[in-house]
């Protein structure tokens, strides 16, 4: 049986990872120990402890596809998603403009 990590190692590696957890620590314990970025998450994964990066966008928000804004704009009008589906061919400014457009009206009333 090929084992990739000790006990000792796996338990040093979880500590240090949770005492500071980064892709800092995961070359510093990849470097420490020979082995690759790559399985050092892989490793990290397994136990449980990795913590994955949020992605957000370049002002720091999460992101929201077009999708996700016709479908909220078909809830906002009451109508299917796939009435207004044709919407995706629109630009993710366009459409957040229309859903902003539309907020205002409906907080107007």
């Amino acid at each position: 049986m090929n084992v990739n990590y000790t006990k000792e190692q796996t338990d040093k590696m979880v500590a240090d990872y949770l005492k500071d957890p980064g892709l800092h620590t995961v070359d510093l314990i990849a470097e420490e120990l020979g082995k690759t970025k790559k399985s050092v998450i892989g490793k990290l994964s397994r136990e449980k402890v990795y913590q994955k990066k949020e992605y957000t966008t370049k002002r720091g928000e999460q992101p929201i596809t077009k999708k996700d804004i016709i479908e909220k704009l078909a809830k906002t009008i009451h109508v299917t998603s796939a009435s207004i589906a044709g919407l995706i061919k629109a630009s993710k400014s366009d459409l957040i403009n229309l859903e902003n457009g539309i907020a205002q009206q409906i907080a107007q009333r």
